[in-house]
């Protein structure tokens, strides 16, 4: 089994590719039962720009875990691209994630002894492209968000805005289905965040799905979507 297996099947714009219905995620404490999320009931179109909004502790990290396939639901129903993914194994889990899903970290989790190419790279290389292949996409997607003068430099050598940049190449290395990203300005200044928001804009009217976690107003005011959590429960979608 191959990761090109989950990116065989293409969306029409506007159409359902993921789903949870009753999801709910708990953590047994000792004898106590920790409830995290309840009762999730969420759809997300091909071509939405999503953010996730909520007060600390309200369960957005969770949420967008299982929507990254990070972790499972204790119990309901998680379909991505048309398929249970609750129900699958923690390889296959690992599958889905390499080939249908892009993350974007606030401390944006690039290796530090690779170049801006080779960091791009990463994802590639477990989906099987050729040397050739990867190197060349990667300077591409480098030169998409604005790094051809950097490529062969290293995350130390970089701001953040920069390394965010890279963060982002590297979660579009696949063509992923949807892309999640976790506070992506949380750790830049106004005018790297700014810019952040411009690139994640332009993916949008690029068509593609954008999930986003944040206590941005900016990343918020700009997405056409806020689903607002508390308590575990979605409040507003």
């Amino acid at each position: 089994m191959t990761g090109d297996k989950y990116n065989a099947v293409e969306f029409e714009k506007d159409a359902p590719i993921l789903v949870m219905e009753r999801l709910c995620k708990s953590y047994e404490l000792g004898t106590m039962e920790l409830k995290v999320l309840r009762d999730i009931a969420l759809t997300i179109k091909n071509g939405d720009y999503v953010a996730i909004m909520g007060p600390s502790g309200s369960g957005k990290s969770t949420l967008l875990n299982m929507i990254g396939c990070l972790d499972r639901p204790t119990s309901g129903d998680y379909w991505l691209g048309g398929q249970n993914v609750s129900l699958l194994d923690d390889d296959q889990l690992s599958l889905i994630r390499g080939a249908r899903i892009g993350f974007i970290f606030q401390s944006f989790n690039l290796i530090n002894q690779l170049n801006v190419v080779e960091n791009i790279e990463v994802p590639m290389y477990y989906q099987g492209f050729s040397e050739h292949e990867s190197a060349e996409r990667a300077i591409e997607l480098a030169k998409m968000v604005g790094l051809s003068d950097r490529l062969d430099h290293r995350p130390s050598e970089l701001s953040g805005g920069q390394q965010q940049r890279v963060a982002i190449a590297r979660a579009l290395a696949n063509d992923p289905l949807i892309i999640l990203a976790d506070e992506p300005t949380g750790n830049l200044d106004s005018e790297s965040g700014s810019e952040i928001l411009k690139i994640l804009v332009d993916l949008h009217l690029q068509g593609k799905t954008l999930i986003v976690v944040t206590h941005d107003e900016g990343i918020a005011e700009n997405a056409g979507r806020i689903v607002e959590i508390f308590d575990g429960r979605i409040k507003r979608q």
